[in-house]
């Protein structure tokens, strides 16, 4: 987030050709702050084979459900959030300086991994680069990155090994915005500086897919200033597939890529497009030592919850300090998230999309025939759902077995004799056996009902 209430594809947007459109005609700028494509902009329909691959691809990632993004840079030695150098307008010169105080301590990453797969987290992503232009893996476009500054450490390296040896998933971000580099502005105006800019952006992004061994996502980032074809996107794409046949890719280069990408914010995707919701644990994607809006633990397991629910992912920020260590909070909040997970992850992996309603205390996953409703802010002995129309076989305590009372009526289904207290106070979770794959209807309780006269007779 650049600020309350605007992602930073919502600022990238309105700075950039988005500006332009907006002086001339009405655009709707939906979830992530990306302008909704009109039907010429929509993406042509993929042939079967490459529906088949795709979905080979993408396979381990719909079953892991929860990742941990990690934004970690020089920024981080400020401060003040990784966009710094653009709020704040920090000349270049001054901004560069950094990177001789950037000296994290060896394998912070190691940490890291411990802390994701303890939170029941599968897979992880990190920031090779972002905006401000600092390389933290090896390369030989630029002496502006790690191995060649103070840290003298392949950062990205650690990173892979680290999560590699927790069993974890590997992702990489890549800012394509560059705040640096000389042409990433005039790219824009300039087609001498774009070629040259491209052949650069393309050469770093070559080397993240060939000096690492097996990677599993590419995360783009800020495609400002220029659009797919400024970018040569579809080349490449092409490339990195060429490299990494079993990579996914998301859509912030401009192209549809295998999965969109809502920030701060859980919106579904309509279709069965794959998504996956990237949101903060305060206000910060970068260290901010002042940002003190922590989501509690509840708040954390919830969303987990609706993003299973509506059949996405939901990927975690931590935002590390610049010697490598994670904040005290993000720590804590992540402690209690796992401890959650431990007991109720097969609740969460591999759970299938569930087109239920709204609840006041309570929300939905489902695997087959079986949905979990999850009770956050617990009523008491009794647990009501509305709208069920699929008959319940059983259900039971999902943490501990214990089996419960039910009854089920035309409109409804109450969960009777359980405890006063809530059993775990983030979510309790009861398992409800169907007849068939659950199907809530609130719609129909709304209209069928039975209603009595506009009088009251007690």
């Amino acid at each position: 987030m650049d600020k309350k209430g605007m992602t930073r594809r919502d600022y990238l947007y309105l700075m950039g050709a988005g500006a332009t459109a907006l002086a001339t005609s009405t655009v709707n700028v939906g979830c992530a702050g990306t302008k909704e494509r009109t039907a010429k902009e929509q993406p042509a329909e993929p042939n079967p084979a490459e529906v088949t691959d795709r979905a080979r691809r993408m396979q381990w990632w719909h079953a892991a459900k929860f990742g941990m993004f990690v934004h970690w840079g020089l920024y981080s030695g400020l401060g003040r959030h990784e966009w710094a150098i653009d709020i704040e307008g920090i000349p270049v010169a001054e901004y560069e300086r950094l990177a001789k105080q950037f000296v994290p301590k060896p394998n912070a990453a190691r940490a890291w991994a411990r802390l994701a797969k303890q939170a029941g987290q599968k897979y992880m992503v990190m920031t090779t680069k972002h905006l401000e232009g600092f390389c933290l893996f090896n390369t030989k476009y630029t002496n502006y990155c790690a191995p060649k500054q103070a840290c003298g450490r392949d950062l990205v390296r650690e990173f892979v090994e680290a999560a590699r040896k927790e069993g974890l998933g590997v992702g990489f971000y890549y800012c394509l915005w560059d705040e640096h580099h000389p042409d990433g502005t005039r790219c824009a105006q300039d087609e001498v500086a774009r070629k040259r800019f491209v052949e650069y952006t393309h050469g770093q992004i070559r080397e993240l897919c060939t000096n690492y061994g097996k990677i599993d996502v590419l995360w783009y980032d800020a495609p400002w200033p220029l659009d797919a074809k400024g970018w040569e996107s579809e080349k490449m794409n092409k490339m990195v597939f060429e490299l990494q046949p079993d990579i996914i890719v998301n859509n912030r280069n401009d192209l549809p890529g295998d999965f969109s990408t809502p920030e701060q914010e859980i919106v579904a995707e309509k279709g069965g497009r794959a998504w996956e919701s990237c949101m903060t644990m305060n206000d910060s994607w970068g260290y901010h030592k002042a940002d003190d809006a922590w989501k509690s633990p509840k708040t954390i397991v919830r969303n987990l919850i609706t993003c299973a629910k509506g059949g996405g992912n939901y990927l975690l920020n931590i935002g590390p300090k610049a010697d490598g260590s994670i904040p005290e909070e993000s720590v804590r909040i992540l402690t209690a998230v796992g401890k959650w997970m431990e007991k109720n992850g097969p609740t969460i992996y591999q759970a299938e999309p569930f087109q239920g309603g709204w609840h006041t205390y309570a929300n939905y996953t489902r695997k087959g025939n079986t949905l979990y409703v999850h009770v956050h802010f617990w009523p008491g002995s009794t647990v009501t759902v509305a709208g069920l129309r699929t008959k319940v076989k059983s259900a039971r305590l999902f943490a501990t077995g214990q089996p419960v009372d039910f009854k089920q009526e035309e409109f409804r289904v109450q969960f009777t004799g359980l405890p006063e207290r809530a059993p775990d106070e983030l979510a309790t979770v009861i398992e409800v056996e169907c007849d068939g794959e659950p199907v809530q209807d609130m719609e129909w309780v709304r209209r069928e009902r039975p209603r009595r006269a506009v009088d009251v007779t007690l």
